[in-house]
């Protein structure tokens, strides 16, 4: 019977078709923020690449946190700003694949990402002596190298999974872009194993690396606690808090959206978590690391041409 069902070939998407009158607002709005987000985490990589004074193993995974960042807001938003001006939001079946394996790489590589910064931040500040060793160029890289690595691995097997199931009908994602899953409540077979895998990728991929974070800056809290200068206490606090504000704002929209139960939240609900954790979060990492991070700070100074302004 099931051979005889023809399969789909496109997905209609469902998340703004009830915000018809807000569609021209939501689009500069949405614009503006990615916008916003690719000029400046392009300058943060920028800057990493350029000032002699940000070469150090931080800064080299910052550069990589940035590249993510971009990736990540950019396998959805292009899109979803395409939508917004159209008045039907369709994807072909293949889109909608390249879609999910796309955003699931950066967002996994962005998981582990984070969890190598946290372990990077243990080591400078509790066990400095070390530290050079440690975290050489050829563990730095190896290390980002494994992350990407990871992500690809991961996002592949998870998106050939899904998609290897037969989908017949209906075809509509109640949803702005191609997340797990909206797409896997629309397969025509049994996705227990799928679910099974998610459950087990979501703890791989986002409780494990949260865990080490916590770890990292449980270590980082007594070593600091010990320190005897106060200056010494202050700059370790000031070098840990901009990446604690960026894993705060990272796994924070990642446990709200795939931690509670898939029944939980409306439509509404649902759609301003996606678009925080899609849109509005990316755009953070620039303006937390140039404003809080001194180096960061000037670098960018240097780059736009304001110190010699200044000077003047």
């Amino acid at each position: 019977m099931e051979g005889n069902l023809t399969a789909i070939t496109e997905f209609i998407f469902l998340g703004f078709f009830d915000l018809q009158d807000l569609r021209p607002l939501l689009f500069i709005l949405v614009l503006l923020i990615y916008l916003v987000t690719v000029i400046g985490n392009s300058l943060i990589v920028a800057v990493t690449v350029a000032d002699l004074v940000l070469q150090s193993p931080m800064y080299f995974f910052l550069r990589n946190l940035s590249v993510l960042e971009i990736c990540y807001t950019s396998a959805v938003i292009p899109k979803t700003l395409s939508d917004l001006l159209s008045e039907r939001q369709a994807i072909s079946f293949l889109g909608c694949a390249a879609q999910m394996y796309f955003f699931l790489l950066f967002g996994n590589s962005e998981c582990c990402l984070l969890a190598v910064m946290s372990y990077d931040r243990y080591v400078a500040i509790c066990r400095p002596l070390r530290y050079s060793l440690t975290m050489s160029r050829k563990v730095t890289v190896s290390l980002a190298a494994a992350v990407w690595i990871a992500g690809n691995m991961v996002a592949l097997e998870q998106t050939v999974a899904i998609f290897t199931l037969p989908f017949h009908g209906p075809n509509t994602i109640e949803h702005f872009f191609c997340d797990v899953m909206p797409v896997l409540k629309l397969a025509s077979s049994d996705t227990s194993l799928n679910d099974i895998i998610n459950a087990l990728l979501t703890v791989a991929f986002i409780i494990v690396p949260f865990l080490l974070i916590i770890a990292s800056y449980v270590g980082i809290l007594a070593a600091i606690l010990k320190m005897r200068s106060g200056e010494g206490r202050h700059k370790a606090f000031s070098t840990c808090s901009t990446h604690l504000i960026t894993v705060t704002l990272f796994y924070g929209s990642c446990f709200i959206t795939y931690m509670r139960p898939s029944s939980s939240g409306s439509v509404d609900t649902n759609r301003a978590i996606a678009l925080f954790y899609t849109v509005v979060t990316p755009m953070f990492n620039p303006i937390i690391y140039s404003l809080r991070n001194k180096d960061v700070k000037e670098a960018l100074k240097k780059l736009l041409g304001w110190s010699r302004t200044s000077e003047c």
